[in-house]
């Protein structure tokens, strides 16, 4: 039971946080969709996952597919949604293709992680990098104590995630349901606020 509700919370939460992602980027400007779009990406892939788990736990055969999705969000969605929040929180504006070379350096040290067996150490590093990232991304811009509360909390609940490990424990599930809105509140208190800082 606490397996298909935090699955559950999961996919909702994420879900739900895809969506407001979605209608932030609607609204940004050209120069800040680049970075929400990853963003969204990220969120989907974590949405999928819930969805894969919560599949997984009232019997229904995930398989490769769910450790797949696993993978993926701690090593592509979590990354590229903590760098949206910091290049958001910096100001920082960069190109499309910027993006998708990010993108596809991701991809490629995801892909040489699982080739080489070493997926789990690899996504821990990321994930703690992505902690601090989002911690930082939401201190930047006090005083907006909403941004630092939500970068604060969401940086700890992805620490609390990649402690607990990626293969669907319940606490890692819960913590990842609890940061998604956290990281989405972050980004859109982030729009509001995107001059660029001084010295960025």
């Amino acid at each position: 039971m606490p397996q298909v509700l935090a699955a559950a919370a999961l996919a909702l939460t994420a879900g739900a946080s895809t969506l407001a992602v979605g209608c932030l980027r609607r609204q940004a400007g050209e120069a800040e969709r680049p970075a929400l779009f990853c963003a969204l990406l990220g969120l989907g892939l974590a949405t999928a996952l819930g969805a894969c788990r919560l599949a997984s736990s009232i019997g229904i055969a995930t398989g490769a597919v769910q450790v797949w999705f696993e993978q993926a969000t701690l090593q592509l969605g979590v990354p590229l949604i903590a760098l949206a929040c910091l290049a958001s929180a910096r100001g920082w504006h960069w190109s499309g293709p910027t993006w998708g070379r990010l993108l596809l350096g991701l991809c490629a040290f995801f892909e040489l992680a699982r080739q080489f067996g070493a997926s789990e150490p690899y996504a821990l590093g990321l994930s703690l990098l992505s902690a601090l990232l989002v911690t930082y991304a939401g201190l930047v811009r006090w005083p907006d104590r909403h941004a630092a509360l939500a970068g604060a909390l969401g940086g700890l609940l992805l620490l609390a995630a990649a402690w607990a490990g990626p293969h669907g424990d319940v606490a890692a599930t819960f913590a990842l349901a609890l940061a998604a809105p956290l990281l989405a509140l972050l980004l859109r208190r982030l729009g509001r606020s995107a001059e660029p800082l001084a010295n960025g």
